[in-house]
Order: structure tokens, then C-alpha cells, then sequence
């Protein structure tokens, strides 16, 4: 039986959550497996992504976004994410990340206010929203969120110099939203890299951000190319009004 939706997506926050607790202030210029993005640019990221959730579930609507500014982190071509490929995203946190705020603890408050929201509702069973012009069921919104928020947590864990896995019954749950999300290889430019091969022993947190063209094994560290294009959505790199994010 496939999870229900706003279980996945509270199992994706309290992972997301966790992985945030090492943040400071001093480590918010660090670089971030999204490639062309600190980590400060990837949580503004993150909380625009959370706030479209919430805008979904307690509106009715995400709103698209207008043209992305070609001065905004990542932009090259690159993984994506899985609300972009579903048309839910839009970002708008290269421009919060000027008023001086802390990026962590808005990601914070928003996860504590994303929770309520999609708890009030009393569930996802027969409920629409639309994003933009597309119809998209609550669930599957919710798994396309649950999908982004996990693995931009990973690439957050990973930036904090302290991995956190993604845990492996979550993992599992979460690459078969990928899986049904996610474009075939041809077709991800330029919101997804294209999927690395692991070994057939690697664990399945392993295999989830490698599908999504995320290193697993720390390549990116080591000098990786800029792949990333910014965007809110659910998957690991775009976001959930439909604009890219890197890898």
C-alpha cells in the first residue's frame, strides 16, 4: 500500500529538521551538493518550497512564478525537483535572503506551520489544488513535497560536514515518488542531472540521491561542475511552483 501523503510528508520534515540542527550563522556561506548555491541560498530555497505547500493545501492554488532573475545561485543546467516536474513550485528565496533573517530559523517555523496547515485539513483523500493551470491531488502534492524537503535536507546534512542518511524505510517510500515523478533521463534538462550509478550494495538513501544526479560519495566536494538551476518543487532540485533548483 503506498503512504499516505501527509505521513510522508511529516516523516520528510522531522528528517529535514534534524539535519538542520548543526546550522549557524558561520555556516551559512558553506557550499552545498546544489551546485552554484551555499547553504544559505539552498534554505531560502527550501523555506520558499515549504511556504508553496502551505499556500497549496490552505489555499487551494500555488501560484506560478514570473521569470527567474539570471542573477539568482545555479544557473546552470541541472537536477531539479520533483514539484517542478509536477508544475508546484516557485521561489522566492534569493530575495528573502536580503532582509538579514535567519534562513534555519524560518525553515524552522515554516515546517511547524506546513505541518498544521496539511493536519487541519483533516487529510488528502479527494482534495485538488491547483497549481497554476495544472489540477494536482493533494497526495501527490504531498509526496512531491515530501521528496524535495528530504533531499534538500541530505544536501543540508552534507554542507554542515555532518551526513545525515536519509532513513532507509523513508528512502524506499520516497524513490517511488521519484520514480513516477521524475523524467526519464532525456528528458530532465534542465530541472535534473542525470541519474549516477551506484553499486548494487548501496543503501537505499544512497540510490535516492543518486537517481536524482546527486553524489552520494561526496564527489561534489571535490571540484563538481555547477549542474544546478534553482526552483521550488518536491523532488531534490526544483520546487514546487515549477522553477529548476541544482542539484
Amino acid at each position: 500500500m503506498t503512504e499516505d501523503g501527509t505521513a510522508l510528508l511529516e516523516r520528510a520534515l522531522g528528517y529535514a529538521l534534524c539535519a538542520l540542527r548543526p546550522v549557524t550563522p558561520g555556516t551559512l556561506d558553506r557550499p552545498t551538493p546544489c551546485g552554484g548555491w551555499d547553504l544559505r541560498a539552498l534554505l531560502w530555497h527550501a523555506d520558499d518550497s515549504l511556504a508553496a505547500l502551505c499556500e497549496g493545501i490552505q489555499e487551494g492554488y500555488v501560484g506560478l512564478p514570473g521569470p527567474e532573475p539570471a542573477t539568482e545561485p545555479g544557473s546552470g543546467s541541472g537536477s531539479g525537483s520533483a514539484a517542478a516536474s509536477t508544475g508546484a513550485g516557485a521561489s522566492t528565496g534569493a530575495g528573502a535572503g536580503g532582509t538579514g533573517r535567519d534562513p534555519a530559523a524560518v525553515f524552522r517555523a515554516r515546517a511547524s506551520r506546513l505541518m498544521g496547515a496539511w493536519a487541519a485539513a483533516g487529510g488528502t483523500r479527494g482534495r485538488l489544488v491547483a497549481v497554476g493551470d495544472l489540477p494536482l491531488t493533494a497526495a501527490a502534492l504531498a509526496r512531491a513535497g515530501a521528496l524535495e524537503i528530504a533531499v534538500h535536507g541530505w544536501d543540508i546534512a552534507q554542507a554542515t560536514g555532518l551526513p545525515r542518511p536519509v532513513p532507509a524505510s523513508l528512502a524506499t517510500a520516497l524513490m517511488r515518488t521519484a520514480r513516477q515523478l521524475v523524467p526519464r533521463p532525456e528528458a530532465r534538462h534542465p530541472l535534473f542531472g542525470p541519474p549516477l550509478t551506484v553499486p548494487a550494495e548501496a543503501d537505499p538513501s544512497d540510490r535516492l540521491v543518486a537517481f536524482l544526479g546527486r553524489d552520494p560519495y561526496g564527489g561534489w566536494r571535490r571540484g563538481r561542475s555547477d549542474r544546478g538551476r534553482k526552483g521550488r518543487g518536491p523532488y531534490g532540485g526544483g520546487d514546487a511552483r515549477g522553477r529548476a533548483a541544482p542539484a
